[in-house]
């Protein structure tokens, strides 16, 4: 496998790039696979404009939190047929609409490009060291692990507990 598989990053990504990069005259490509995460507004979900999520820093130790999606990837291919795959994830601060998270993988089939996608992004939801911090009209808040992530890791037979 060539080029970078993880970016940890403050500036917006380019998501076509993204994809020719990944592909890069692989020949092999049939399917690629991929997920874009936006930073979204709580209250257009809610409908309180308490909940309204004015901007969201996210923070990370650098090295150890590239060195934690490496291993997912790897741990990716433990399970999946796949060629290649791609992670860019932004930290800083970040408004409503911003580009978060780019997660692509390429494989033969779809199938296969699906599986490791959706892998990926629940293992990276959970397990990634990020920490994020939502400014809303009534203060910032530090955003805790949701029980629906744990679950959605768990699909995949990883038991571990965020909360």
């Amino acid at each position: 496998m060539t080029g970078q598989r993880v970016s940890i990053q403050t500036e917006d990504f380019d998501v076509s790039k993204l994809l020719l990069a990944l592909r890069a005259q692989d020949l092999r490509v049939g399917a690629v696979c991929s997920f874009v995460g936006t930073v979204r507004d709580s209250q257009a979900l809610t409908g309180h404009a308490s909940d309204e999520v004015q901007a969201m820093e996210l923070e990370h130790y650098p090295g150890m939190t590239e060195k934690s999606i490496e291993a997912m990837i790897d741990e990716a291919h433990q399970r999946f047929d796949f060629y290649n795959a791609r992670v860019v994830h932004r930290v800083g601060r970040l408004l409503p609409a911003d580009q978060i998270v780019f997660v692509a993988v390429t494989s033969a089939h779809r199938a296969e490009s699906f599986k490791a996608c959706a892998f990926l992004m629940d293992y990276l939801k959970t397990q990634a060291p990020f920490w994020k911090k939502e400014q809303t009209p009534s203060g910032a808040q530090w955003v805790d692990a949701r029980v629906s992530d744990d679950q959605a890791l768990a699909k995949w037979g990883i038991e571990r507990s965020n909360a």
